[in-house]
């Protein structure tokens, strides 16, 4: 145990702090997105991120925002694991066949209103795996979509600011 805690003290903080343009869009986002929360949920904004067969590239930005330096709970955002308990749905990842039915399950599990969030290049479009025999394509084939994050994989801004969009066009 001791010998852990010295390795912690020598190595000291790893973790390199945002650009100040980046960091200044985020807050400026979450300011809104706080705001659009409280004003549509008068609570905070419960998320299901579901993976309907990713290279889960898209799924490590997801974390991303969930880290110490986005923080995401500051602004009123919560992930849970029950989409009986969720607001939106965060969906990564071409559809694949075997995922259909379970997308279907979750979205119909998730209580109205809700929000669908097609996250990647993937999500949107089907990316470079598009439809074939193993996949079905983009999550707008099976679900409805309020609002689609282009990248590959989006940036943990350009997911905030996604979000944003899908909670404040209703």
């Amino acid at each position: 145990m001791i010998r852990i805690l010295k390795q912690i003290i020598r190595t000291g903080i790893v973790t390199e702090e945002l650009p100040p343009e980046v960091d200044a869009e985020i807050t400026e986002t979450g300011a809104k997105l706080e705001e659009a929360i409280k004003k549509r949920f008068r609570r905070s904004l419960t998320i299901r991120q579901v993976d309907a067969g990713s290279c889960n590239g898209c799924e490590l930005e997801i974390h991303a925002i969930n880290n110490p330096i986005y923080n995401c709970e500051r602004f009123g955002i919560h992930f849970t694991a029950s989409p009986r308990f969720a607001d939106m749905l965060l969906v990564t990842g071409p559809v694949t066949r075997n995922m259909e039915i379970a997308l279907h399950r979750t979205y119909n599990s998730t209580p109205s209103p809700k929000f669908v969030v097609a996250v990647g290049d993937c999500g949107c479009s089907g990316g470079i795996f598009g439809e074939s025999y193993a996949s079905i394509g983009s999550v707008d084939k099976v679900i409805p979509v309020d609002a689609y994050i282009p990248g590959c994989p989006p940036t943990p801004a350009a997911i905030l600011n996604g979000i944003l969009k899908a909670v404040g066009e209703r």
